[in-house]
């Protein structure tokens, strides 16, 4: 099989070169290039990279901006936002921009290797840490929201089980185990939730569910 293509965009040269490191010691992933927000857009299309990691906060072409320009190529790869932050007032316009995954810059190196693997097969990156601090943090406050629980009225009882681990960070397997079913069976339910809920991907269904005061909040 060919390895999976990934590019890195940063401001920083070290950081670029520490992630490089990691990516370019798995044998099934190819580290096709890194650069600056700036040049993101052209090395993309020069490269075509299957998953992007792509820093939040850059002073020439910050994230978000470079996030809209990769999901509009006619061919868009993946893209995980990367942040020194444990939260982020930018994560929910990333979520509705299409970001598929959310990773701390020290994310333990076989978590990243693990996160593109996941990204290039389709799915979403959601780390348990990430999970409840991006994302909890983002829809904190005011309550469940309306709009999220019209949304969650749409699913079984069994398919608000899955959706309310999902939103925890788990993991096909780890919600099977949860709740003593396949991880077919698993994916099947996900499939069902993305469809009923108009999710684009596991990150923006985890969104949801917090919405929906379907997850617990996080204990100090």
């Amino acid at each position: 099989m060919e390895p999976i293509r990934v590019l890195i965009v940063d401001d920083e040269l070290l950081v670029r070169s520490g992630l490089g490191m990691i990516v370019g010691s798995a044998p099934d992933l190819e580290l096709v290039g890194t650069c600056s927000g700036g040049e993101a857009e052209e090395c993309a299309r020069r490269l075509k990279p299957q998953v992007v990691l792509l820093d939040v906060r850059m002073p020439d072409l910050d994230g978000l901006a470079v996030l809209r320009l990769l999901r509009a190529l006619p061919d868009p790869p993946a893209v995980s936002m990367l942040t020194t932050f444990d939260t982020d007032e930018y994560i929910g316009t990333a979520l509705r921009g299409g970001a598929a995954g959310f990773l701390l810059k020290d994310t333990a190196p076989d978590q990243l290797v693990h996160a593109v693997r996941v990204l290039a097969a389709g799915g979403s990156m959601l780390s348990p840490a990430v999970t409840r601090t991006v994302i909890g943090g983002y829809v904190e406050g005011g309550g469940p929201d309306a709009d999220a629980l019209a949304l969650v009225r749409t699913l079984t009882g069994r398919e608000l089980d899955v959706l309310a681990l999902l939103g925890e960070g788990l993991a096909n397997a780890e919600i099977a185990d949860r709740l003593l079913l396949g991880t077919g069976t698993v994916k099947d339910h996900i499939s069902a939730i993305l469809g009923k809920l108009g999710a684009a991907n596991r990150v923006q269904a985890a969104v949801i569910a917090h919405r929906a005061g379907l997850v617990r909040p996080a204990r100090p």
